[in-house]
């Protein structure tokens, strides 16, 4: 997703997935929270390309390119993420420098 994309209420609504990770996280181990988070996008995106296909046929068809497409932006924004904790890593994990 690019910049302009990305508004107040984008990030809000991203808060309030990482709150409810950061809630869940305190009953289990980071590493479920992590792949439940994983598993729910797998699945409402896939329920949201389907709800725009008009047969199974045209949803089926559409496989490799959506697959393609959500790999694609996850990669970006995990190497967004993973550049600002780089830079910031002592601010966001408490470490002095």
């Amino acid at each position: 997703m690019d910049a302009t994309h990305k508004n107040k209420e984008f990030y809000e609504m991203a808060d309030a997935y990482i709150a409810l990770a950061n809630k869940q996280s305190s009953k289990t181990d980071q590493g479920t929270v992590s792949a439940t988070f994983l598993y729910a996008a797998a699945r409402f995106n896939t329920f949201l390309v389907a709800s725009a296909s008009d047969s199974a046929e045209q949803f089926a068809a559409r496989k490799d390119e959506i697959s393609e497409y959500f790999v694609a932006e996850y990669k970006k924004m995990l190497e967004e993420h993973f550049e600002d904790y780089h830079s910031n890593f002592e601010m966001y994990m408490g470490k002095k420098k």
